[in-house]
């Protein structure tokens, strides 16, 4: 059993290590982009770097974002007769790369909201679920043309529908957690919708130059010292 433990605690490692890569960045700089830290709403994810104007390099963040939440739940899932993982280590396994997200080791632990990540997550679990709150996310886009709208409605309803149609399971668990956190992380979002002020998708923001700066980062003065 111990050494079960120790597998599963290394495949929870494992996926948040790949949780952690930051495609929006590593793309950005691929293609010569700014930055989508230095620009729009500061988030490194697919709908802000959509705000650059290069729809390549949004649909390349967004496959990657959510290929690293699918991966290592698939990985897990194929392994488990080998070294015993449960639904526990699998599902664990699921919210450590949705984690890696939000939390990037090898980003200064700044990442993104996690949505296209969560939906790679949901894939791996249940192709269904999984098909269920993207078609949420679809329809609300479609309507309102709002990306946090229909993220805010996608994380809403994906526990429900694992709690009402499917199991009150770990996974069951691992949503809820992931769509607590996504909504959580839409805060900012979720006031500007009310003020009217959000953008709505593909909406450009006056992305900078290559080179420019992440957001909040301190200013340096003539001689080099941080103010």
């Amino acid at each position: 059993m111990a050494t079960m433990d120790a597998w599963s605690l290394v495949a929870v490692l494992v996926a948040y290590g790949i949780g952690s890569l930051s495609f929006a960045v590593i793309v950005s700089r691929a293609m010569g982009l700014a930055d989508p830290r230095s620009y729009g709403s500061g988030n490194p994810g697919a709908t802000n770097v959509l705000r650059s104007g290069k729809r390549s390099a949004a649909l390349a963040t967004l496959a990657l974002d959510a290929l690293k939440g699918y991966l290592p739940v698939f990985v897990a899932l194929w392994l488990a007769p080998r070294f015993g993982f449960g639904a526990a280590t699998v599902a664990a396994v699921g919210l450590a790369a949705f984690l890696g997200h939000l939390w990037p080791v090898f980003f200064g632990f700044k990442g993104g909201k996690g949505v296209a990540t969560a939906a790679g997550v949901l894939m791996a679990f249940n192709p269904w679920l999984g098909a269920a709150t993207l078609a949420t996310w679809l329809i609300v886009a479609l309507f309102f043309r709002y990306a946090s709208l229909a993220s805010l409605a996608a994380a809403l309803f994906a526990p429900f529908y694992q709690l009402l149609i499917w199991d009150a399971d770990a996974y069951a668990l691992a949503i809820t957690v992931m769509s607590a956190l996504l909504v959580w992380r839409h805060a900012g979002n979720i006031k500007k919708l009310m003020a009217g002020t959000e953008s709505k998708i593909g909406q450009k923001t006056g992305a900078p130059q290559r080179g420019a700066k992440p957001k909040n980062l301190p200013k340096e003065n003539p001689k080099g010292h941080a103010r």
